[in-house]
């Protein structure tokens, strides 16, 4: 005959709360044994169990993901390991986070992949290119580790995968501007690695350097008066903001200048973004940032509003290539056109 056991209430919450802490304490213990300085990426954390060996983070910076198989090979022969210029790369800028974590032992490269795939399609992530082992490349050169080589440089250890090497790269559309992410993970042994890339793509900072001098400019009357129009860079703005910084008044004071010098001209205040961001989210602060202009020269300097008029053009009109930070930082710009 049986006898039925009877448990304190007491005990069982005891029992769940000591299981509760030996979890967190598990999860401090693992952060404890991080790199100096790491953290995880808000964006896509850390696989559970794993530890960060290696990071680096960059508020500006240019990361080159693989997006289709690429011949090691051939650039071996001809001595340019290093060209990621082909369409197999894909090159992005803005703000640059590079991850490394060391899994935790009994982790195979396939159960991380996976559950980092996962994860990022929860967070609306799209695929763009994935890949294992051999599939990753072409040519006569195929082992696993050399993507090691190619994709995780600041690795030290060149095996790391070299049992299995398997990447993702996907892709998130956001109004503020498209995030790149891959991740590559490896096994060498009882060793498996993560190593994550996380890139923010935005156009570079225009107040980091200071703009001329006005005396150092041509003449902004002038100027208009013989072309039409004149291209501004001496009005700044935040990334994603619309709000006319205060290093902007040279440039606001020489448009004032010349509306007073000429008392019957008309303008027309045209805000341009580069191609960082989505179409319709740059036309709108491109358009914001014009009437802030308007709005400045009205409300500092006293100019009639009739005067004036504005609009924006997003990333319509480009004047340079994007495919560059110069090309980028010419298509930032604020248009004047007489009208």
């Amino acid at each position: 005959m049986s006898k039925e056991m009877n448990v304190s209430p007491i005990r069982v919450i005891a029992s769940l709360w000591l299981m509760a802490l030996g979890i967190a304490l598990q999860s401090s213990l693992a952060r404890a044994q991080d790199a100096e300085g790491c953290k995880d990426n808000p964006l896509l954390g850390r696989f559970q169990g794993s530890t960060i060996a290696y990071c680096k983070v960059k508020d500006f910076d240019e990361l080159v993901f693989l997006q289709a198989p690429h011949d090691y090979g051939a650039l071996l022969d001809r001595d340019a390991t290093k060209d990621r210029s082909g369409p197999e790369w894909l090159k992005a800028q803005g703000k640059a986070s590079e991850i490394r974590y060391e899994l935790a032992p009994g982790t195979s490269s396939l159960e991380a992949a996976a559950n980092y795939q996962a994860a990022l399609k929860d967070k609306g992530f799209a695929t763009v290119f994935s890949c294992t082992d051999q599939e990753c490349l072409t040519g006569k050169l195929r082992d696993p580790y050399l993507l090691g080589e190619q994709l995780d440089p600041a690795n030290g250890d060149s095996t790391a995968y070299s049992d299995h090497a398997r990447y993702l790269l996907a892709k998130l559309d956001r109004p503020e501007g498209v995030v790149y992410a891959s991740v590559m993970s490896g096994e060498d042994k009882d060793k498996t690695v993560a190593f994550l890339r996380i890139l923010e793509a935005k156009g570079m900072e225009p107040s980091k350097v200071a703009a001329p001098a006005p005396a150092d400019s041509p003449d902004l009357s002038a100027s208009l008066e013989q072309q039409g129009s004149v291209n501004l860079y001496g009005i700044l703005f935040d990334t994603d903001q619309d709000t006319v910084k205060p290093e902007s008044k040279p440039a606001l004071d020489e448009i004032a200048k010349a509306l007073s010098s000429n008392p019957s001209m008309r303008l027309k205040i045209i805000g341009h973004t580069d191609n960082q961001g989505a179409a319709d989210y740059n036309l709108d602060l491109s358009s914001r940032r014009a009437a802030n202009v308007s709005a400045a020269l009205v409300g500092g300097y006293g100019i009639d509003p009739t005067r004036l008029s504005y609009e924006g053009a997003g990333l319509t009109k480009p004047i340079a290539s994007n495919d560059s930070d110069d090309g980028r930082a010419k298509n930032r710009r604020v248009e004047l056109v007489v009208q």
